[in-house]
């Protein structure tokens, strides 16, 4: 029940925007653990390739967004990837998520809970072996497209993600 000082709340209107190219990247890290990377990387985990899994995973997650985030628009994504990369002198694993679209409105969110979930699939895979994870560094790393352009995180981009972007949209 709401009481007159509730806000009443509605997802965004996009209709009078113009439909655009639109493409977010999420990047985030998580921290295995010495014994528990070794064995990410000689793939001898219990549970199986968590890399791979986290990727089917990340991108159901991906396309679940208007079903999980309140007021999240419901789109037609064109793209999801994730995107590992090892990181051996921390023991840990950095991913990325690529979604893209054409649509009134970003993608971000999109992003955002692929790569949640990605690193949250890694985590399950690992913890027989490490309880002791960490995920850190969540957070968007670029997107482009809609009014206000190209966006680029403030601490710039891994080489990883530029790369990526390069060779999937020829900038």
């Amino acid at each position: 029940m709401q009481d007159s000082d509730s806000k009443n709340w509605s997802m965004a209107d996009v209709s009078a925007k113009p439909v655009t190219h639109r493409v977010a990247v999420a990047g985030g890290r998580i921290r295995l653990g010495e014994e528990a990377f070794q064995l990410l990387v000689d793939g001898r985990l219990p549970k199986g390739d968590p890399l791979a899994m986290a990727e089917i995973a990340g991108i159901q997650a991906a396309k679940q967004t208007p079903n999980l985030i309140p007021l999240c628009h419901p789109i037609a994504l064109n793209r999801v990837m994730i995107h590992s990369v090892p990181r051996p002198e921390e023991h840990a694993v950095e991913l990325f998520c690529i979604a893209e679209i054409a649509e009134r409105t970003g993608v971000e969110m999109e992003a955002l809970t692929g790569l949640s979930v990605a690193l949250l699939t890694i985590w399950d895979l690992v913890k027989p072996v490490n309880p002791a994870l960490e995920i850190s560094r969540t957070r968007l790393l670029y997107k482009s497209g809609g009014k206000s352009g190209t966006w680029i995180h403030p601490d710039g981009l891994p080489p990883e993600v530029e790369a990526l972007i390069a060779d999937l949209y020829e900038m």
